[in-house]
């Protein structure tokens, strides 16, 4: 059976209208998540830790509005490591005697920290090159998933301590 070929200039055609296509339907997404955006930001009351944790690289105003409402107040928090924690930006692993025993309360801590922290290292990756840096360092011992992760956990220790001492966010002794 012989299939039907189609000349060059007809699939180039056809790949150009795709293109165009695909535009217009990003563009109209686009005006869809401003909206949104728009909506969420004139919904929320904003404190003085959203403007804060806008300093932090990777982190714009969605993300920092995520971070500051699932966050609360950061002063429950009696430690760093809570924190990080709570955002699921640590390892839950037990070991008993150097055995690992299990994978114990993998799903504790808030699943819109992680997700935000992780959003956050990705677009930091991307922007800052002293994150990138860090990035590349880790990623050459590893893989980009557990960079990725080590990224986002830096990050999310960051913005405890932003939000902890009412400081803007410091490169130098984040990423030194």
């Amino acid at each position: 059976m012989k299939t039907k070929t189609l000349p060059v200039a007809l699939v180039q055609e056809k790949n150009h209208g795709d293109a165009k296509a695909n535009l217009a339907v990003i563009a109209t997404l686009n005006l869809e998540i401003g909206k949104l955006e728009a909506r969420i930001l004139e919904g929320v009351a904003l404190r003085p830790d959203y403007a804060r944790l806008l300093s932090i690289p990777g982190i714009g105003k969605v993300l920092a509005t995520v971070i500051m409402l699932e966050t609360g107040d950061v002063n429950r928090f009696a430690q760093v490591g809570n924190y990080a924690s709570y955002a699921r930006c640590v390892d839950s692993v037990r070991i008993s005697n150097g055995k690992k025993k299990g994978e114990g309360n993998t799903k504790n801590g808030n699943a819109y920290l992680v997700w935000a922290f992780v959003e956050a290292a990705n677009f930091a990756r991307r922007y800052s090159e002293e994150a990138k840096r860090f990035f590349e360092r880790k990623k050459a011992k590893t893989n980009s998933v557990v960079a990725t992760k080590a990224l986002a956990h830096k990050l999310a220790r960051a913005s405890y301590h932003v939000l902890k001492a009412g400081q803007p966010f410091d490169v130098k002794r984040c990423f030194a």
